[in-house]
């Protein structure tokens, strides 16, 4: 058990229920010869046929004008070696792909040139939407193009380019040891797709200046693979290399371009100044009175405002990134989510372009860094970059508002703190051998008689390439204002805690096992952080057996999952206990369905309550232009508010419609439904529309509406409680978008709220525009 040491407590004791500590003794040694025995007879799992090598390749220097057109009528493209993608490894296991592929890598002093030719038996059937860029929910289900390039040839991180057949591009880094795809990183490149007699064509161009590669005048030596989506009946994704299903390591297996020489990362400066100018109106005393500007200026209407950012290619592979009076004005509204009957925090996806880029250099097995933290910033500075084994992380951010979550084992809760704070993150990750590294973290935030710091290590260890290990421990020492401690029942005066978590996972390809041990104090807190439950001791294993079917059988994949997982608080109480099988398929129509069943025990105000219930669901594409999809959860659940056990029944339909290329259509909705002894407690309604009308590559009009509606019997709660709540939020912005850096947003929102006694009523409106243009000096 971690121990934390504390200061002056004023929170009282919860009842603890009457429960022997199952976690220790004879149970504990148990999972641990379990986990021993899995490790031992893993490699046993992973033996099958001898994997194929990917074939090596030279790159094609030219000193010839390229035209990046999509015709590929260049000589170039005719004397560079072929590329052919022969490995179609979805469905298949790595068996002849159903259409042909031949691609092309070239190179000049300045630029990397990257061509496909798309062979297609039906030229009609072709998928390509014009969509935002790195929108990849949608772009991922056109028929599109991905080059992903590892220029430092150390097979853990990687450059990914993807353009679908309407010449919509999305690119991300690819970090190999910790599974993530980083869609944030936006690099200038050029490219242009021509749909042909026989299929399309892609043609790329990357200035040498938006990579980072060794700078070295020896020859280079790069890793490549390339893949093609073809979605037709089933979504066929074929490769130049083929797929090694006993490990997660993509660019172990990648082919490798020779040649590369004479070229330089050059250094990248990025200024990006923005100008903003903005109104919002609120009803100060809601619902009574009128709007009126949230401030007083000498500007009669829009309030403008100047601000900043920068990038800075420091060396060839270490990059700095500075932001002044930063407005988010134009990030899509946040993805609405009932939190109704919920004990937890729900957690919101960063969004924000800033936090967002190189937020792979701060990922960690516990969730310590979670930037959405940093509520509303003034200025921030990140720097992060890679020499040898070596890979740093770095950013601070003044912060105008303090928001705070405290955490428990029965739930989390939220305040704000009314003054200014700094945030501070450092990271440091060193390499050990071709996949293990060991790291620390260290965070920071703190602002007049407040502080949270946080030191740790961590580490991944690759036993072989399907088995691996995780590790992090972290201690981390709080002070909270006194009004806030007393007003939470929090310690007063300075605590410490510590947290530690050890996982191990088997990947091959017919089974996946995984098994987690967390250990967090009571007094644990990691503010900067998204860590909504302490005071526990945990264990969950899960193991899975995959059945692979063909591309044109009646299933792709079939799996069946057992899971069980046990969370304990520190004095060794059951807090939670489930056991679940789960059913999945994958078929024709790029279909995918899963059902479970699960039975829970769980604790709430003295009492156990053994829960039995069943989840299903499906989505379904149909054609290239609509998708469908249902989840429906049925069965027992705890009424935390009024401390019952009641039936609950939870339903979650959507659908997404394309008309033509241009118009999207996103429809959703979240209904929940609670009832005791017969009779509702209460019903949630949450529905969501999205609509894009693109005019072209560069331009659209984006519509989000939500409405949220919470009806509830009086008569049926412990406390009182308003018998009908009603919220409706808008936004219609127009974009457009030069490139990743210059752009133009014009935006408008307001919010709507009722409640028993007054109909849905405006609360507030904001208008904004932003134009910021990118200097390349």
């Amino acid at each position: 058990m971690i121990q934390g040491g504390t200061g002056t407590s004023t929170r009282t004791e919860r009842e603890r229920h009457d429960m022997p500590n199952e976690m220790s003794g004879r149970r504990r040694t148990q999972i641990v010869a379990l986990a021993i025995l899995v490790a031992s007879n893993a490699a046993l799992v992973t033996k099958g046929r001898a994997q194929e090598v990917a074939p090596g390749y030279t790159a094609h220097h030219t000193t010839a004008l390229v035209t990046v057109d999509g015709v590929l009528d260049e000589a170039i493209w005719s004397e560079a070696e072929d590329i052919p993608l022969r490995w179609e490894y979805l469905p298949g296991n790595n068996v002849p792909p159903p259409v042909e592929t031949v691609c092309h890598v070239a190179y000049d002093v300045g630029s990397l040139y990257l061509a496909c030719r798309s062979t297609d038996p039906d030229p009609s059937g072709i998928r390509g939407h014009l969509a935002e860029r790195d929108d990849r929910a949608r772009l991922a289900q056109d028929d599109h193009i991905a080059f992903l390039i590892d220029t430092f040839n150390d097979e853990r991180r990687g450059f990914q380019f993807r353009v679908n057949a309407a010449g919509v591009q999305w690119d991300a880094i690819h970090v190999k040891t910790e599974g993530f795809e980083d869609f944030s990183w936006d690099a200038l490149w050029t490219s242009a797709v021509q749909i042909t007699a026989t299929g399309y064509n892609v043609e790329v161009a990357i200035p040498f200046g938006s990579l980072r590669f060794p700078s070295t005048a020896d020859v280079q030596t790069w890793g490549f693979v390339i893949e093609r989506s073809y979605p037709r009946g089933v979504r066929y994704r074929m490769r130049s290399v083929p797929t090694d299903r006993n490990t997660t390591c993509l660019l172990c297996g990648a082919n490798k371009i020779v040649g590369f020489e004479g070229i330089s990362p050059g250094g990248v400066l990025d200024l990006v100044p923005a100008l903003t100018a903005s109104r919002t109106d609120e009803r100060p005393s809601f619902p009574d009175g009128d709007l009126v500007p949230t401030k007083q200026t000498d500007f009669a209407d829009l309030q403008p405002d100047f601000g900043m950012d920068l990038r800075w290619g420091v060396t060839p592979s270490t990059s700095l990134n500075a932001t002044f009076n930063p407005d988010f004005s134009h990030v899509e509204a946040d993805q609405a989510q009932l939190s109704v009957n919920r004990r937890f925090a729900l957690l919101f996806p960063e969004q924000r372009p800033f936090f967002l880029e190189g937020a792979d250099f701060f990922l960690t097995p516990f969730q310590a860094v979670f930037t959405r933290t940093v509520v509303d910033p003034d200025a921030g500075v990140k720097v992060t970059g890679k020499e040898g084994a070596n890979t740093v992380g770095v950013f601070a951010a003044r912060d105008a508002t303090t928001s705070i979550l405290i955490p428990s084992n029965q739930g989390s809760a939220n305040d704000v703190l009314a003054q200014e704070s700094y945030a501070a993150v450092a990271r440091y990750r060193r390499d050990l051998g071709p996949t293990s590294y060991v790291g620390g973290l260290m965070t920071s935030r703190s602002g007049g008689d407040y502080h949270n710091r946080v030191f740790g290590v961590d580490g991944v260890y690759q036993l072989n390439p399907s088995n691996g290990v995780r590790f992090q421990y972290l201690t981390s020492s709080t002070e909270y204002p006194n009004a806030l401690a007393l007003a939470h029942e929090q310690a007063t005066g300075g605590f410490s805690g510590g947290a530690f978590t050890a996982q191990y996972n088997h990947v091959s390809q017919d089974w996946a096992i995984a098994a987690e041990y967390e250990d967090l104090s009571e007094d644990f807190r990691a503010d900067l952080g998204f860590i909504p439950r302490v005071d526990l001791r945990s264990g969950r294993g899960s193991l899975s057996r995959i059945f692979r079917g063909a591309a044109d059988g009646w299933f792709t994949q079939i799996a069946m999952t057992g899971a069980y997982s046990r969370i304990e608080d520190q004095g060794g109480n059951l807090s939670d206990e489930t056991s679940t099988g789960t059913l999945t398929y994958r078929g024709p129509s790029q279909s995918n369905a899963s059902l479970g069943a699960s039975h829970v025990n769980r604790f709430h105000e003295g009492t156990i309550y053994g829960l039995d219930r069943a989840d299903l669901s499906f989505d379904v594409r149909p054609s290239g232009s609509v998708s469908l999809g249902a989840g429906l959860r049925f069965g027992d659940f705890v009424d935390f508010r009024n401390n019952r056990e009641s039936f609950g029944l939870s339903f979650t339909p959507n659908a997404q419609f394309d008309v033509g290329t241009r118009l999207a259509i996103n429809l959703g909705q979240v209904f929940q439904r609670l009832t005791f002894g017969g009779q509702e407690v209460f019903q949630a309604n949450l529905m969501q529309a999205r609509v894009l009308f693109h005019f072209n590559t560069q331009t659209f009009v984006r519509g989000v509406v939500q409405y949220r509606k919470v009806s509830r019997d009086p008569d049926l709660y412990v406390s009182p409680v308003s018998s009908e709540t009603e919220q409706l939020l808008t936004q219609l912005v127009f974009s457009y978008r030069v490139s990743a850096q210059t752009s133009l947003y014009v935006g408008y929102g307001d919010q709507h709220d009722g409640a028993d006694d007054f109909d849905l009523l405006r609360r507030s409106r904001s208008l904004f525009i932003k134009f910021g243009y990118a200097f390349y000096p």
